[in-house]
């Protein structure tokens, strides 16, 4: 496979979604994808007009999954997709996944993973069975300066991990959009589409997933407070985590999409015996270093001292920004590599290389469903459930 541009099929993301066009200019960005085929929408015309508008072959739009994947089956090997991009809301995220799999195409889903962990982990069963490549589009795991804080912890530059807090604040749903028309929030806040979480479920599992990544550690117990400040929403806005970690360390979760005014602020902060890092979304060029016995740092991407893990995620000169589309095309370009060099998954729950896949989706719907279980009740800890191999 190596040396050609891979195929790709995308189910949803149709006329008007936000998410699909992200998902089309990350896979465009280092030309390892081209979009060849789509079930972008249930809306027959909405669907037609998409690939209409994104130059794909008629008979390669197709109104249902199905018969998208049907019709890549009976193509010749070297005609048909190499991946399937999932880009629709949560509710078919594990459907969709199962059929893609179980057709024996990999897949690229959005977060979070499914609607809850039972339907995660038949997510997993198909990929185990299939033997297929399963990623999640946790984006913020590309960004070039998260790897380096990644790298600084595991390499021990602060010492053992004390503590580690991670908040992702918005304010877009801080007045009843989801009751007025706006589709986005129409769907992250009804439980039939999105699931379990509201804000749990959209940001809190970035913010999970990231605590985890950078640390390298995982969460053993958790003490949650979970609020719906938004009458007649059904779905929680707020959420507030305390949260213990292997080796002994403490930290924080804070997750919510009411903080009036706020924009996109996911921020991480780690702490050691001997210092500690803190990296924020919204100025992601930036790490900044603090230390118990020397001035503070900052560390730029592009700029010297990097670690050699690092490097490859850099697209732009020192001083040029990176952001989002950015690290989401890394992830694209790292599902790629993957498939061209047939690499084995690896990691006990299939993690592939770094990017998120199997283990990070597993472990963020437990840790959807511990938080909820914590918040109805009166203990006050929950243990975070064990996932089998």
């Amino acid at each position: 496979m190596a040396g050609r541009r891979l195929k790709l099929a995308m189910a949803g993301g149709g006329e008007g979604a936000f998410i699909g066009g992200v998902h089309r200019m990350a896979a465009a960005l280092d030309g390892d994808w081209q979009l060849v085929a789509g079930a972008f929408s249930s809306d027959p015309a909405r669907n037609r007009r998409t690939g209409e508008q994104l130059g794909l072959d008629p008979a390669r739009v197709h109104d249902t999954l199905d018969a998208l994947l049907a019709d890549e089956r009976a193509r010749p090997e070297g005609e048909r997709i190499d991946a399937v991009a999932i880009v629709t809301p949560n509710h078919l995220h594990a459907p969709m996944a199962i059929a893609a799999l179980d057709a024996g195409f990999p897949v690229f889903s959005e977060k979070p993973m499914a609607m809850n962990l039972a339907e995660a982990q038949a997510i997993a069963e198909a990929a185990r069975a299939s033997r297929r490549l399963y990623a999640l589009a946790f984006t913020y795991s590309g960004y070039p300066m998260v790897e380096e804080a990644r790298a600084r912890v595991a390499r021990g530059d602060f010492g053992r991990v004390r503590l580690v807090h991670v908040e992702y604040v918005q304010g877009w749903l801080s007045s009843p959009l989801d009751r007025e028309g706006n589709k986005q929030a129409e769907w992250r806040t009804d439980p039939a589409r999105a699931g379990l979480g509201g804000a749990l479920g959209d940001i809190g599992t970035h913010a999970f997933q990231l605590a985890e990544h950078v640390s390298g550690l995982t969460v053993e117990a958790l003490s949650a407070d979970v609020t719906t400040h938004v009458a007649g929403r059904m779905l929680d806005d707020d959420v507030n985590v305390l949260l213990r970690f292997a080796e002994g360390a403490r930290g924080t979760l804070r997750a919510t999409q009411v903080a009036a005014g706020e924009e996109n602020g996911l921020r991480i902060r780690i702490h050691g015996e001997k210092g500690g890092l803190e990296w924020s979304q919204m100025e992601p060029n930036t790490l900044t270093l603090r230390w118990l016995d020397r001035p503070a740092e900052i560390v730029r991407a592009g700029g010297p001292g990097l670690s050699p893990t690092t490097l490859p995620r850099l697209r732009t000169p020192s001083g040029h920004p990176e952001g989002y589309i950015e690290a989401f095309g890394n992830l694209y370009r790292a599902v790629a590599g993957s498939l061209r060099d047939d690499a084995p998954t690896g990691g006990a729950l299939g993690e592939p290389d770094w990017f998120p896949g199997l283990e990070s989706g597993l472990r963020t719907m437990a840790f959807v469903e511990a938080v909820l279980e914590s918040a109805r009740s009166d203990e006050k800890w929950t243990v975070f459930p064990a996932l089998a191999d």
